[in-house]
């Protein structure tokens, strides 16, 4: 289990749900520190996810419908947007930054309600709890997937200590983003990943617990 990784380092970000894999992406390290894990995710990157949530949660099909399931994992391509993902330790949200890849415009923040990660032997752990606030350029936002987040509650896989810290997270992001506090003050907005970096893949036994 590596430490600190350097920037270009590729890890996989995964989300482990049931004690299991749920989803997996490769991604590269951009900083590493105590303080903040900075890691971006390119176009044309392979992901791993499950099949039958993937296909189907357009027609109305959720996670928390897998709680005593068995399910399998398939092959997905990240396709558009570059996102620049910020994780500090113990929080319950990691805050995304999305650009058009073809134009790098800025497409806004993305605040996703998940549990702290834990470093693996292959990168980071978590689990994303769906709730989410999507913000636009101008700073105005709208929340997203509230029903999903309740459902979980109501499945009882969203325990009571984890709805209490993230009523505690929502305050503080809303504080922050409000008050135009890092990362809402301009400090990505000129990020461009390295020229030799290219969409990686995920390394061997990246499902091993």
């Amino acid at each position: 289990m590596a430490a600190f990784w350097r920037p270009g380092d590729v890890i996989v970000g995964r989300g482990i749900f049931n004690h299991r894999v749920w989803t997996a992406m490769p991604v590269i390290a951009v900083k590493d520190t105590p303080e903040e894990l900075v890691a971006t995710l390119l176009p044309g990157t392979e992901c791993m996810g499950e099949i039958d949530y993937a296909k189907g949660r357009k027609h109305g099909k959720r996670r928390w419908d897998f709680k005593y399931k068995d399910w399998r994992l398939a092959p997905f391509l990240w396709r558009t947007n570059r996102l620049l993902m910020l994780l500090e330790p113990n929080r319950f949200y990691c805050i995304r930054l999305a650009w058009q890849e073809d134009s790098n415009r800025l497409l806004g923040y993305y605040i996703n309600f998940q549990l702290p990660f834990k470093r693996s032997h292959f990168g980071i752990d978590t689990l994303d709890l769906e709730l989410d606030i999507v913000v636009d350029p101008d700073f105005s936002f709208e929340w997203k997937d509230l029903d999903d987040y309740k459902q979980g509650i109501t499945a009882g896989i969203i325990l009571p200590e984890w709805i209490d810290e993230v009523e505690t997270a929502k305050i503080e992001v809303l504080n922050r983003l409000e008050k135009r506090q890092y990362p809402f003050d301009g400090s990505w907005l000129d990020w461009m990943p390295d020229p030799s970096w290219s969409p990686p893949a995920l390394p061997e036994n990246w499902n091993t617990l």
